[in-house]
C-alpha cells in the first residue's frame, strides 16, 4: 500500500511532466507565458489589464479562479484570446489545467501568454505550469510583513511587484521594508514597487517583460 508522501510525490513528477510539455509547445510556437500569482485582490487582474494595453506584442490569457469567469470575461473585453479555468476546490492551477488550455487558446497568433493564477500565496508555489517567468503581487494592504510570512512563493518566484504603494501611509505599510524582504529572500530577484490604478511603475514591468520575451527570440 502506496503511503500519503510516495502518493504526493508521483502528483508532483506528473505536474513537472506536464509541465515540460506545455513549456515545449509554447517554444515551439514561440509564445512567452508568464505565471502571475498573488492573494485574492492584490492587483494581478488589473496589472494584466493594464501590460496587455501597453506591450507591443500579441498577448493572450488564461484565467484560473475557484468558480467565476469574472477575470475571464475582463480579459476578454480586452479583445484578446482568453481561456477561463475554474479550479472548484483547488487554490491553484496545475500543468494538467493548464495544457487543456493551451490546445484551446490559438498560440499561433499570440507572443505572451498571461496566466493568472488562483489568488492564494501558498498553493501555486508547488506546481509548475510551463511558464517561462514566475511574478508575485502583493499589495501594501496586506502588510508589510506579508512577504516574509510567505518565503517559498517569492524564492521560487522571478519577480515581486509591490502594488498600491500610493497608500502605504495610510495603511502604516512600510514599502521598504517589503522590498528588503523580498532581495532577503531572494538576492537576484526584480522588485517593482507600482500603484497599478495610477499606472505608476508598469512601464518598468512592461520593459523588462519585453526584454525577457526578447531573450527567448520573441519581439
Amino acid at each position: 500500500m502506496h503511503g500519503p508522501l510516495e502518493l504526493n510525490e508521483n502528483i508532483f513528477d506528473l505536474n513537472r511532466r506536464i509541465a515540460e510539455e506545455n513549456r515545449k509547445m509554447l517554444d515551439e510556437k514561440r509564445v512567452f507565458a508568464v505565471n502571475v500569482m498573488g492573494a485574492i485582490g492584490s492587483g494581478k487582474t488589473k496589472l494584466i489589464e493594464t501590460l496587455v494595453e501597453m506591450l507591443p506584442l500579441e498577448c493572450g490569457a488564461i484565467a484560473g479562479d475557484v468558480v467565476s469567469d469574472l477575470d475571464a470575461a475582463r480579459f476578454k473585453a480586452k479583445k484578446i484570446p482568453c481561456i477561463g479555468i475554474n479550479t472548484g476546490k483547488l487554490c491553484h492551477l496545475d500543468a494538467h489545467m493548464v495544457q487543456h488550455a493551451l490546445h484551446e487558446l490559438p498560440l499561433e497568433k499570440m507572443q505572451l501568454l498571461f496566466i493568472e493564477n488562483v489568488g492564494n500565496l501558498v498553493c501555486p508555489a508547488d506546481f509548475d505550469l510551463g511558464e517561462h517567468l514566475k511574478v508575485v503581487v502583493v499589495s501594501v494592504s496586506e502588510g508589510d510583513d506579508i512577504i516574509a510570512k510567505h518565503p517559498v512563493i517569492f524564492r521560487e518566484s522571478d519577480a515581486a511587484i509591490i502594488n498600491k504603494v500610493d497608500i502605504a501611509e495610510a495603511v502604516e505599510a512600510s514599502v521598504e521594508k517589503m522590498a528588503a524582504d523580498a532581495k532577503k529572500l531572494n538576492p537576484a530577484f526584480k522588485v517593482f514597487e507600482t500603484s497599478i490604478k495610477n499606472r505608476e511603475g508598469i512601464k518598468e514591468i512592461a520593459s523588462w517583460l519585453k526584454e525577457r520575451a526578447a531573450e527567448k527570440g520573441i519581439k
